[in-house]
């Protein structure tokens, strides 16, 4: 349970980093990601993007 919860939050961290990339090709605007703003912080959570992007690599790493 807890490696899970480092996974998400190692995918979440590397999503906030790469978001305006990744906005640009199309992700990060999918109806499962969210984005809020608390205390002035702007705070993202790309749940539809990491299934999306998970399911991605579990389709390469089978054709490989």
């Amino acid at each position: 349970m807890i490696r899970w919860l480092i996974v998400f939050l190692l995918a979440s961290l590397l999503f906030s980093g790469l978001r305006g990339w990744l906005e640009k090709i199309g992700l990060g605007k999918l109806p499962g990601d969210f984005r809020f703003r608390w205390r002035g912080r702007e705070f993202y959570l790309p749940l539809a993007s990491s299934v999306l992007l998970s399911l991605l690599a579990m389709l390469i790493g089978l054709v490989i």
